[in-house]
């Protein structure tokens, strides 16, 4: 396993002593990670994030003074430039729409394994968004379903309508196969329609597009006749050859080709 030169310098916040210190012991064993603050309540996670300016905060979505959702808003608000990964015991999928929205790039479960949790921390670090992936789906689901927030300007964001229509299949939750055979296009050509729009909107993956696409309401002003799929060329029968009825000397009719 190779280590990077310098550790992810972690703060964790939860307002039970044992977790966070058991949570401390465990990140502690690899060396790739410091465990360098511990607090426990959202007022004190953000004087943390303020005086050590760590790389990552592990934010307890159930705390007082201020909740996990309260202190990612103040955050937001102080612009603090820090990860953050969420902490529950419980895994509402509308909890976990609009934690990500408020800026969490990773949702995990207090009782995730502990390969889960190191593959969560590389991933965010890494700059990726990371759910379990059984809650992929689910999540779609609810950005799809739920309250729509206000658009923003430009909400094509300079996307063609080919990368539109790529779009709104990922957001449906096709995979690069099935958006192939819906357009007419190969894997490797969807794969690069993709790339460029992740650069397009400054995404890193087909989750964080998925957000960002619900978010900025990015197909608001898109028909549905827009984004459907392109009709398949119909196949056409090549013309029958056109004939006329000829009485041979045997009373047989036969036929023969119009010129």
């Amino acid at each position: 396993m190779s280590v990077p030169s310098s550790p992810t310098r972690i703060v964790i916040a939860d307002d039970h002593a044992i977790f966070r210190e058991g949570l401390q012991r465990l990140l502690e064993i690899d060396p790739g990670f410091a465990v360098i603050g511990l607090c426990g309540d959202g007022a004190e996670a953000l004087r943390l994030v303020e005086e050590l300016k760590p790389d990552l905060l592990l934010l307890d979505l159930s705390m007082p003074v201020l909740s996990g959702v309260d202190t990612l808003m103040a955050l937001r608000d102080r612009q603090l430039d820090v990860r953050v990964v969420v902490l529950t015991a419980d895994v509402e999928r509308e909890d976990v729409v609009r934690v990500m929205q408020l800026g969490a790039r990773g949702v995990l479960i207090k009782n995730a394994a502990i390969d889960q949790l190191y593959a969560c921390i590389r991933a965010v670090m890494a700059g990726e968004f990371w759910v379990a992936p059984d809650q992929f789906a689910q999540i779609v689901e609810t950005l799809r379903d739920g309250p729509r927030p206000e658009p923003l300007p430009g909400t094509a964001a300079g996307l063609t309508l080919r990368e539109l229509q790529i779009v709104a299949a990922v957001v449906e939750g096709a995979t690069n196969k099935q958006i192939g055979d819906q357009l007419g296009l190969s894997r490797q050509t969807i794969k690069n329609h993709l790339s460029r729009v992740f650069d397009k909107l400054g995404v890193d993956s087909r989750l964080e597009l998925v957000l960002h696409t619900r978010h900025h309401r990015l197909l608001e002003n898109i028909t549905a006749a827009q984004l459907a799929p392109p009709p398949k060329p119909a196949v056409e029968k090549p013309a029958r050859p056109k004939t006329e009825p000829v009485e041979d000397a045997g009373n047989v009719v036969r036929f023969r080709k119009q010129r």
